[in-house]
């Protein structure tokens, strides 16, 4: 099944730098509804407001990790529960992706990563994006 490519994706990273570059790699693979927060807690005021079909965040950021975010989506009664998330990050340490996964994280990322790379975990966690 193809993927839509008008669904809504939200990037939660602290860096503007980052967030930039994460939606042009998006734009140039044809998703153009992204959504962009500065940290967990606007993520997760954003999943509230609004109907994602994937989140990718940023690890580490202030007040709220990537992390925790994944941990309360993935706990929440809300419908944004099973949302696909992908999760970005610098450390690549074992004991981090562990721990991502048993949080229930679609894929991951390490920095630095490229068009290529992000689309080969996008379509990990939906499916062919063409």
């Amino acid at each position: 099944m193809a993927v839509d490519k008008n669904m809504n994706v939200l990037i939660v990273d602290d860096y503007q730098t980052m967030l930039r570059i994460i939606k042009n790699l998006l734009k140039q693979l044809g998703f153009n509804n992204v959504d962009e927060a500065t940290n967990g807690q606007l993520a997760l005021e954003s999943l509230k407001k609004k109907k994602y079909g994937l989140v990718i965040s940023d690890w580490n950021m202030e007040p709220m990790t990537g992390l925790e975010l994944l941990k309360t989506v993935r706990a929440s009664n809300d419908e944004f529960k099973a949302v696909p998330f992908i999760m970005i990050t610098a450390e690549s340490k074992t004991e981090n992706v562990v721990a991502a996964k048993q949080a229930g994280v679609n894929n991951y990322i390490v920095k630095p990563f490229n068009a290529e790379t992000l689309k080969t975990k996008i379509s990990s966690v939906l499916g062919d994006i063409g």
